[in-house]
């Protein structure tokens, strides 16, 4: 078995990125027919698209209830990027509920959130390291950010369960090769040249070649990566997002997918309200700015993103407006290919195998409530 495995035959619920919203959760698992342990009167099967954690108010508790499921085998799961993250102890922003070096800084930006006590690290861990990196069947394939067919092919080929220690080995080779082509003495080149802080938006940098180079190696030298992060490619005019200005931006990959099988994604934070402002920095707009919300996209319209930035949730309460209104969790049913909201709402997803226009009008007719 490798890190690509087979899907079951039958009725499926692909649920996107959750992010520690268990109210969310349980109201979307409740409106599809499950009960917490997952099981389905009419046989359906769940299946989640990675990114459990970080940034909600209760990680913890939206593992407990999943990871039951999964080991079960009434569910099934690929590993998102923040996952790994967990996997390889890589603290990032909004995992403050597992690592204490991210507790205080969090709390500004996510506060409250349940924290996982230690003694359920272990087992947590342990079984998030048996996840695939994507699953597949002969009318559907399921992945948490990019289906890249040389990126899977190598997925293909390493075993089950070796994510974490395939992806370390990845990452070293991408510093290896950083080293060998001498990207730090570059950039600090680049630096004395142009002396600016990248943080500061009132000074855009002009393109800095050997910036650019160490960031896109970051990205796409690790296949395991650009499957769970997505694809980035040079940027020749420099963008500021995340606080800094960049050199490299995320492409919509599936404008370029040619294949006859469908593939359904989360990761890349769509909005279900068109004109709604992006939660996640200006790529979410450039991304499905143009793309009506209940839309199939991609070359041949066969590709589905099903992350309905519910992620965002944090930032609602923060901003003190109703954190249900823009920010959803979704899951698609397959075959009906019908989209079931956390709130009950039910849409059928428009132009699958045909590619929408550019500018096209959304509509958003609910089948059912």
């Amino acid at each position: 078995m490798s890190l690509v495995q087979r899907l079951p035959v039958g009725p499926l619920d692909i649920v996107g990125d959750i992010h520690g919203e268990i109210a969310a959760l349980e109201q979307l698992l409740a409106h599809l027919g499950y009960d917490r342990a997952g099981r389905h009167a009419d046989g359906r099967r769940l299946v989640f698209v990675g990114d459990f954690c970080d940034r909600g108010p209760d990680s913890p508790a939206v593992l407990r209830l999943i990871l039951p499921m999964l080991a079960s085998g009434q569910a099934l799961a690929v590993l998102g990027n923040h996952e790994i993250n967990l996997l390889r102890d890589d603290a990032k922003d909004g995992s403050g509920w597992y690592f204490d070096s991210r507790r205080m800084s969090d709390e500004a930006r996510y506060a409250p959130f349940a924290r996982m006590p230690m003694d359920e690290a272990p087992a947590m861990l342990a079984q998030l390291a048996q996840l695939p990196i994507a699953l597949e069947r002969d009318d559907l394939r399921v992945v948490h950010a990019a289906w890249c067919a040389p990126q899977i092919a190598t997925a293909r080929g390493l075993a089950a369960s070796g994510a974490r220690s395939a992806y370390d080995d990845y990452e070293d080779l991408a510093a290896r090769r950083a080293r060998a082509s001498d990207v730090a003495g570059r950039m600090q080149e680049e630096r004395r040249q142009w002396p600016h802080s990248l943080e500061d938006h009132g000074q855009k940098p002009p393109f800095l070649p050997a910036h650019s180079e160490r960031e896109l190696g970051k990205s796409m030298v690790n296949p395991l990566k650009v499957l769970t992060a997505g694809v980035e490619r040079e940027c020749r005019t420099p963008f500021y997002a995340g606080g800094k200005w960049r050199f490299v931006q995320r492409v919509a990959w599936w404008n370029e997918y040619a294949d006859a099988l469908a593939v359904i994604v989360g990761h890349y934070w769509r909005r279900l309200q068109p004109g709604d402002a992006p939660a996640h920095g200006p790529q979410a707009e450039n991304l499905f700015g143009h793309t009506p919300p209940l839309a199939w996209h991609g070359l041949r319209g066969n590709v589905f993103c099903v992350d309905y930035s519910v992620g965002g949730r944090w930032l609602a309460r923060q901003q003190g407006e109703d954190p249900n209104r823009r920010f959803k969790l979704a899951a698609m049913r397959w075959p009906e290919r019908e989209l079931v909201f956390d709130d009950g709402t039910r849409f059928a997803s428009q132009g699958y195998g045909a590619p929408m226009q550019a500018g096209a009008s959304p509509v958003l007719n609910p089948t059912s409530t």
